[in-house]
């Protein structure tokens, strides 16, 4: 104790010290609460931001997906129409060899099977000489049915490389126009 104060002034300053603490107490709750409402509305802010980003990422994965499915059907469409072609050019070119083979066949069996083949006009014939190396050179040919297979197998394989050659120019990535 203070030696010459008396009890009330003791229970002044009392009063006053408490006064005090307790004006410093308020004023720390209120910076406490200012800051408090600051953090509230920061946090308030980051919540907003966060939710408005994955708005725009759900937006934009759905757009991608749109996107995706939008040049798919493209590709698709392109593919189908390539192997539509593809198919008629096949098809037209196998009767165009076709019928070349039969004309052929037919203008064999009608030709008459000696020299000269049954023209009109008098021809000099071939001396036997001559003659012999034409036939050496049919014996190395194929027979006709085999002639016809092997131009069907070619028609083939040359419309199967337009074909790979036309599927490998559609651009799957949607970036250039077909």
């Amino acid at each position: 104790m203070i030696p010459g104060l008396d009890r009330l002034t003791r229970k002044l300053i009392l009063g006053i010290a408490c006064a005090l603490a307790l004006a410093l107490l308020v004023h720390d709750r209120n910076r406490w609460k200012a800051k408090t409402t600051h953090y509230a509305e920061l946090l308030a802010a980051e919540r907003g931001a966060h939710a408005a980003t994955i708005a725009n990422v759900r937006a934009a994965a759905e757009q991608g997906r749109a996107s995706d499915k939008a040049n798919a059907e493209r590709v698709k469409g392109r593919q189908a129409d390539i192997n539509q072609r593809s198919d008629h050019e096949f098809k037209e070119r196998l009767a165009d060899a076709r019928a070349a083979a039969g004309r052929l066949r037919r203008r064999g069996a009608s030709a008459p099977a000696g020299p000269g083949g049954g023209r009109t006009a008098a021809v000099p014939a071939l001396s036997l000489a001559t003659s012999g190396a034409h036939q050496a050179a049919r014996e190395d040919r194929l027979p006709q049915p085999e002639r016809l297979i092997a131009t069907e197998q070619a028609i083939q394989l040359d419309e199967l490389i337009k074909w790979v050659e036309r599927q490998a120019a559609v651009d799957p990535g949607g970036t250039a126009p077909d």
